[in-house]
């Protein structure tokens, strides 16, 4: 079930038609003052609806790979799930214009999805539409901690051997990415998809089959940090979040209280800790503070 990740570069020309994430479409380019008519590759889009012991739950966009990871991230990032013994199995029903991820569940997770009453008719991987109250949107968070320490290097060279690493992004231009990397920085899993929140629920997912121990390395995205990107992140126990954009106040304030270091703007040689520096180790010294 899991895709290795890939490491080498990939361009338009180079690569084959995978089996799901994209497509050709013929298009009409401008450039250099002529036109051009020619094919070029898209990202897929189509309603993934999951239902659990046959009650439809949640209707998201999303790109149709990787779905049995969704299914499992999905359910362990929201809480439905305990751990991933409580997912027994899932099976993949397309239905018109979309797909059907029809999953059998214990019957406490599916007490605890029925006590929730939540329903999500979300845009591409919203991550709150539909959430009935507040409460649901700021849930109690997990305490995170660990005895890890990070290269600050090592963070850098995670986002960019992420990027060069992501598959469909390299054909499309319009795919997010989410990935777990040790220590060193290397990428370890790697999942995309055209949203941001499920692109880190297919990674979860992946990571609970893999049997991947989340707390010793950290999760890197190619987007920017909001308040679920931390939520999802800490329920998967890791202690560092890296995002090559800038995160929300709610973020930020999220990562503090969780003990997460959050990591934001990690672009080339650059990089700002919001939360909890103690964890990042520096080349040199760092002159000036920065609270936790």
């Amino acid at each position: 079930m899991d895709r290795p990740f890939r490491a080498e570069p990939t361009t338009k020309d180079a690569i084959v038609q995978p089996a799901t994430g994209a497509r050709c479409v013929p298009i009409l380019r401008w450039r250099g003052g002529c036109s051009h008519e020619l094919d070029d590759w898209v990202s897929e889009e189509v309603p993934i609806a999951l239902e659990f012991n046959g009650i439809s739950h949640a209707v998201m966009l999303a790109t149709p790979c990787d779905l049995e990871d969704f299914a499992l991230g999905f359910g362990l990032s929201e809480g439905i799930f305990e751990d991933r013994a409580e997912l027994y199995a899932c099976e993949l029903n397309p239905t018109g214009p979309g797909i059907t991820l029809s999953m059998e569940v214990s019957s406490r997770s599916f007490a605890s999805l029925k006590n929730r009453r939540r329903t999500l008719a979300g845009r591409t991987g919203c991550g709150v539409c539909g959430t009935e109250s507040l409460a649901n949107v700021l849930r109690p968070m997990p305490s995170v901690s660990t005895d890890l320490h990070f290269e600050c290097m090592a963070i850098l060279a995670a986002m960019q051997s992420m990027r060069d690493g992501q598959m469909l992004n390299a054909i499309t231009g319009s795919m997010h990415a989410a990935a777990w990397c040790d220590i060193n920085g290397k990428v370890r899993l790697l999942r995309e998809d055209v949203g941001r929140h499920n692109a880190l629920d297919k990674l979860v997912g992946a990571m609970a089959i893999a049997g991947i121990k989340a707390n010793k390395g950290f999760i890197a995205v190619t987007s920017r940090a909001s308040i679920e990107m931390v939520q999802k992140a800490a329920i998967a126990k890791v202690s560092l979040l890296a995002a090559v954009s800038a995160p929300t106040q709610l973020a930020v304030d999220a990562a503090r209280r969780s003990g997460m270091s959050l990591v934001g703007l990690a672009r080339q040689n650059d990089l700002v800790i919001y939360a909890h520096p103690g964890r990042i180790l520096f080349p040199t010294t760092v002159s000036g503070s920065l609270s936790s």
